[in-house]
């Protein structure tokens, strides 16, 4: 309630531009949506320029025209969620099939597709530019072939992906720097 209160407090005058510093942080689910349409309102409605610091790389993702990835204090990544998301990969699509064999992906040849990959008996990993076209041609191409096809599903890269990719590690890799250099400067004090 208290961080509802906060961001109420913020925009109750309807600024021109408005700064959230973590404006979801410990909101539940339901509290969160409620503040992301609100902030989507905001920026739609009265050209309210949102600045927006998170950690949650799906409410940057919803909200931000442009992301600024920081590592150490510097901006390593910056751009639409689009752009970044495509400068690390493709979308991967992925194939259950009945019988699967190495020759079912070598001889996919479709335009839009990058590799194929069986990664266990009856499932192949296809990158693609644009999962979106490529899976109506992956499927035409199968069913001529006479492969039974028992499920399709697809992942684009995440903005989670992007951190990773640009900063090398986790936000969670992060924090355990932080918590042992925290550590260290305790076991100095105490000797």
């Amino acid at each position: 309630m208290r961080r509802r209160l906060e961001i109420a407090r913020a925009v109750l005058h309807t600024p021109q531009v408005l700064f959230l510093d973590e404006p979801t942080l410990g909101l539940d689910p339901q509290a969160r949506i409620h503040i992301w349409d609100y902030i989507k309102r905001l920026r739609n409605e009265y050209g309210t320029a949102v600045f927006l610091t998170t950690h949650y790389m799906e409410e940057a993702e919803m909200l931000c025209d442009r992301v600024a990835i920081i590592d150490h204090g510097k901006i390593i990544a910056l751009g639409s969620p689009e752009e970044l998301k495509s400068m690390i990969g493709n979308d991967v699509i992925y194939i259950k099939i009945d019988d699967l064999n190495q020759d079912t992906c070598s001889r996919l040849s479709i335009d839009g597709v990058q590799s194929c990959k069986v990664i266990d008996s009856e499932t192949m990993v296809v990158q693609v530019r644009k999962a979106s076209e490529a899976i109506p041609e992956v499927l035409r191409y199968l069913e001529k072939s006479e492969v039974k096809v028992k499920e399709v599903s697809y992942r684009r890269p995440s903005l989670n992906d992007v951190f990773i990719h640009s900063t090398g590690r986790g936000i969670r890799d992060s924090e355990g720097e932080f918590i042992d250099a925290v550590r260290m400067r305790r076991r100095a004090r105490m000797r």
